[in-house]
């Protein structure tokens, strides 16, 4: 009879209050809902700044390009056929036993009549001031008053 019978159960009265498992696993809850809330805040307050970082990176990037670009045009400008280019171009030089040609367009199918300007005389030297404006602008930092 033994063999088959159990032993008796020795039931728990519930009063009502929280056991240690209990209390363990709503601290461990609540610490989990804590570092949960405190990591979505600094991946959200992180967004901008890795929005900002690939924009500084994407300048960055054209900022080296511009940089190849004028280091191959400041070396291009150093060189001896920069300078050959520019004497001949902009400066209208020509090596030795060559000729300058410059083609003028015409308007139209007529040849362009050379116009002729009576020579007249022209001074080129202003006349020169009066002493007295002189001696005013020596003196003082203002206009001479006008005389009438």
């Amino acid at each position: 009879m033994a063999a088959t019978e159990k032993p008796p159960r020795v039931e728990r009265k519930r009063t009502g209050q929280l056991s240690g498992v209990q209390v363990m696993f709503a601290a461990i809850l609540a610490i989990g809902l804590l570092l949960a809330i405190n990591f979505s805040s600094r991946i959200s307050a992180g967004q901008p700044l890795l929005e900002a970082y690939d924009r500084v990176k994407a300048e960055i990037e054209l900022l080296k390009q511009e940089q190849g670009r004028l280091i191959a045009e400041r070396d291009y400008a150093v060189g001896d056929s920069y300078v050959e280019r520019w004497a001949r171009d902009e400066g209208k030089m020509v090596r030795e036993g060559e000729v300058l040609i410059i083609p003028v367009p015409i308007t139209d199918n007529t040849l362009p009549t050379p116009v002729v300007e009576p020579s007249v005389a022209v001074e080129t030297t202003p006349p020169p001031p009066e002493p007295w404006l002189v001696w005013w602008a020596l003196f003082f930092d203002t206009a001479p008053p006008e005389i009438q």
